[in-house]
């Protein structure tokens, strides 16, 4: 292999691994909402293959020939979409909400229904080969105008060279992505910064506790697993409308699952979850980017990586990480 395939090969790499961490982020942000408040959500699955089927057919349905112009509009189509996934992911969230907190289902089984019933109704409706008019965008649409380098045109008279790799790594990315990013920031600076913030943590603590000073214990969960759901709502959002632009049956092979095993890797912080996503997102990459480098190993055994990984980090961390106090348990309000 020469040094420029090389080097094609590791920024390759480092795309897709960025690429595949993107869902994992999403997922394991929205399971971190739902423990700090106490509610345990295994549903994460679920809520991201309903999301990404209902974004991916409004996609569809927008797409169609009698369908008002204005509206098949790349902007107003693609967002659209994206709406009615968090809005579905937020639909879940509620539901799971209603189980675990209004009827007092256990949190475990409720989750499972969320998943068993995405599956079904995903399953049921499915259509193949569907078509669209396309999926988002990446934030400079094919940028590279030298060999070497990318033009970056910020303004009519401003235009600047960045090495062709850094660019590539750093731009050639969709609008997801980069708000994947900027969620973990924003959730980590008011987990710990705002009185959200720490209202959420302590109803995950000692919601009794909470409870006595005055907090509305179950509104603030209800609110929480609703924004998770819209946080695995974008997660689905970004398979069907960024990454693939397609739906397939069980299209998230897992992603929910594994979001929970990073969330804990992560000891239920946003920044640890983010490391914990990467590291998953490369192991996922390398199913597809071993032989750039010249490796040939059975591909089933590569693909086995992300889930060996799991049952590496559950076994690794699950015993040395503290959870909540509470996450799990239903609270009875007195």
């Amino acid at each position: 292999m020469s040094e420029v395939q090389f080097g094609l090969a590791i920024v390759a790499t480092i795309n897709a691994a960025i690429r595949f961490s993107v869902p994992i982020t999403l997922g394991s942000l929205c399971g971190l909402l739902g423990e700090r408040s106490g509610i345990v959500n295994i549903g994460i699955e679920g809520m991201m293959l309903m999301s990404a089927f209902t974004g991916f057919m409004t996609n569809v349905l927008l797409s169609r020939p009698e369908i008002d112009p204005a509206l098949q509009a790349g902007p107003v189509r693609l967002t659209l979409a994206l709406a009615v996934a968090l809005l579905t992911g937020a639909a879940m969230g509620l539901l799971h909400g209603l189980l675990s907190i209004q009827y007092k289902i256990n949190q475990i089984i409720s989750g499972t229904v969320l998943n068993i019933l995405a599956l079904g109704l995903t399953g049921y409706f499915y259509q193949r080969e569907a078509p669209t008019l396309g999926k988002l965008p990446n934030l400079i649409n094919n940028p590279w105008s030298r060999a070497d380098s990318i033009e970056l045109s910020l303004a009519d008279n401003f235009t600047f060279y960045l090495p062709y790799d850094i660019g590539r790594i750093l731009f050639d990315k969709d609008l997801i992505t980069y708000l994947s990013f900027v969620l973990v920031f924003v959730i980590g600076w008011a987990l710990y910064h705002t009185t959200w913030g720490l209202r959420t943590r302590s109803i995950g603590e000692n919601p009794r506790a909470a409870d006595t000073l005055g907090i509305d214990v179950y509104r603030l969960q209800y609110t929480n697993l609703i924004l998770g759901g819209m946080l695995a709502g974008m997660a689905g959002a970004f398979l069907t409308l960024a990454a693939v632009g397609l739906f397939e049956q069980g299209m998230t092979t897992g992603r929910g699952f594994i979001a929970l095993a990073v969330m804990i890797f992560g000891n239920w912080k946003p920044s640890g979850a983010l490391k914990g996503s990467l590291l998953f997102g490369f192991a996922m990459a390398l199913q597809n980017q071993l032989q750039l480098f010249g490796i040939n190993f059975p591909h089933q055994l590569v693909g086995m990586l992300p889930y060996i990984l799991t049952i590496v980090v559950l076994a690794g961390f699950v015993g040395r990480a503290q959870p909540p106090a509470f996450a799990g348990k239903a609270y009875e309000q007195e």
